[in-house]
């Protein structure tokens, strides 16, 4: 985060995280705001994109909605990690995998346009590993608007509540707008325009179809998509709490409202595997900083006695966007 010396990368990366600008030109927009132009705001973009400190300029699309995805875990044997990590990231289903400090050491979210091609994913992960797959399916979110701050030494999220889902918003050509979209944008300076000649739409249609998507919760952020690793962010610890079910939503709360928690939901558990219902992200600068965010979740009246569990992130082997539309359905 602090090697991010120039003032304008750390706007673009500080400000623009979400709330991106859905009109013809929105790079001019970004140009305003910082002072440059916008010939200027492309280059850095895409030097920034070269570099590693972000993924993409573009899209996250609230879970479940236009397409299926969970979170899952493979117990890796010693010696075989690497392995078994090239077999998962193998597979087009997976956008992100990471190993952690655990039995269940490699943790992968697998995604898919229906909860069919997310079974197939992980049945094929199975297959071509011989290890079993443990499906941890989204129950109930608390806090998934992630988010980091650049141009501040405190706790790296800005916090937001879960938005109310309008499905009933989705229409024919969502799914290939928002495969687009999750992949990210073009770095040019009129980007819908590309976006719609690929779709074979017009500009304004797909203008339109991205505020209605976001005015209805199914496209749930869109901006740029930072690397937190690469940006100072290099201590990040999965917390599972075995909060009995009728706790939950209590305990949910509370926890996603702790500063330093940057993620927060209610997953189904395995009952003879894994019983924990409650997860939680903190994303910290250093380790001990991780642990004094535990310490005060610990705290909380809801959690005090409650079973947990600390996974902290030793590697990162992928972070891509969700597959949302089948490969024939995609724009080519």
């Amino acid at each position: 985060m602090k090697d991010i010396a120039n003032p304008i990368d750390r706007a673009l990366l500080d400000d623009w995280q979400r709330d991106f600008p859905v009109v013809p030109r929105p790079f001019a927009e970004l140009a305003k705001v910082t002072g440059t132009t916008e010939a200027d705001v492309l280059t850095r973009l895409a030097d920034l994109q070269d570099a590693s400190r972000i993924t993409r300029v573009g899209a996250t699309c609230a879970p479940n909605t236009l397409s299926a995805s969970t979170l899952a875990a493979v117990a890796a044997p010693e010696g075989q990690i690497e392995r078994v990590a090239a077999i998962i990231n193998e597979d087009p289903g997976v956008n992100h995998s990471y190993e952690r400090e655990d039995q269940w050491n490699i943790w992968f979210v697998a995604t898919g346009p229906d909860r069919d091609a997310v079974n197939a994913s992980l049945a094929r992960i199975s297959d071509r590993t011989g290890l079993r797959v443990l499906d941890l399916r989204l129950m109930q979110p608390f806090n998934i608007d992630l988010g980091f701050k650049m141009n501040s030494d405190a706790a790296p999220i800005t916090h937001a509540s879960p938005r109310a889902l309008d499905q009933s918003a989705i229409r024919k050509g969502d799914k290939e707008l928002m495969s687009i979209l999750t992949t990210g944008m073009p770095l040019v300076p009129a980007p819908y325009a590309v976006i719609a000649d690929q779709l074979h739409r017009s500009e304004q249609n797909v203008i339109s179809r991205i505020r209605a998507l976001s005015d209805a919760g199914i496209l749930s952020r869109l901006g740029v998509i930072v690397r937190h690793r690469q940006l100072g962010w290099k201590s990040n610890a999965m917390v599972v709490w075995n909060v009995p079910e009728g706790r939950v939503s209590e305990a949910g709360t509370q926890l996603a409202a702790l500063p330093g928690v940057t993620l927060c939901y209610e997953r189904r558990p395995v009952a003879d595997v894994w019983p924990y219902r409650l997860y939680c992200m903190i994303h910290a600068q250093s380790r001990e900083d991780a642990l004094a965010v535990l310490d005060k979740a610990k705290a909380l009246p809801a959690l005090g006695d409650v079973d947990h569990k600390v996974l902290f992130s030793t590697r990162c082997f992928r972070q891509t966007g969700a597959m949302i539309a089948k490969a024939k359905e995609s724009a080519e």
